[in-house]
């Protein structure tokens, strides 16, 4: 079975929050404002919070859409989990869904299982595009655990004379 939380090393996290929330389509908002929200210490960029926004967005639809196929059902459960690591942001979104037969397919550009929904495929090729690093496991009958990083805050060097 994929674990919900490990064993951390609490001496490097600077801040951390744990949500769960039903797999239905209303909460996709929330979750991305939750980040942002939780990112606003670190004074990102527009560009950065955008980034960050369209991931969690990515993720946490996939897991509705395929995780749980759409069903709606309130007892269909996502788990998000965000810590900070200083300017690092480490995102994931657990679902115990149907998991992922083929991790390496799922993830090319413009696979989908869902195209009745006019799903683009696109999914991880956002998250991979707007995170500095992407992990995906997932196990069938299991669900899935995407896991993501980004670096927050490089909008207050970039372009200085020091």
């Amino acid at each position: 079975m994929i674990e919900i939380l490990e064993k951390k090393d609490y001496r490097q996290i600077t801040n951390e929050i744990h949500l769960e929330f039903a797999a239905v389509s209303d909460n996709e908002s929330f979750a991305r404002m939750a980040v942002s929200a939780f990112i606003t210490p670190l004074n990102p960029t527009l560009e950065e919070v955008s980034d960050v926004k369209t991931a969690i967005s990515e993720a946490v639809t996939n897991a509705i859409i395929h995780g749980y196929e759409n069903r709606g059902n309130v007892t269909d459960r996502i788990y998000m989990n965000c810590e900070l690591k200083s300017d690092m942001l480490e995102v994931e979104i657990i679902d115990r869904g149907v998991g992922i037969e083929d991790i390496a397919r799922a993830m090319e550009p413009l696979f989908t299982t869902r195209p009745e929904l006019e799903r683009s495929g696109m999914g991880f090729a956002f998250m991979e595009a707007f995170m500095d690093d992407l992990e995906v496991q997932s196990e069938p009958g299991q669900g899935t655990v995407v896991r993501m990083c980004k670096k927050i805050g490089l909008g207050s060097w970039i372009g200085s004379e020091e």
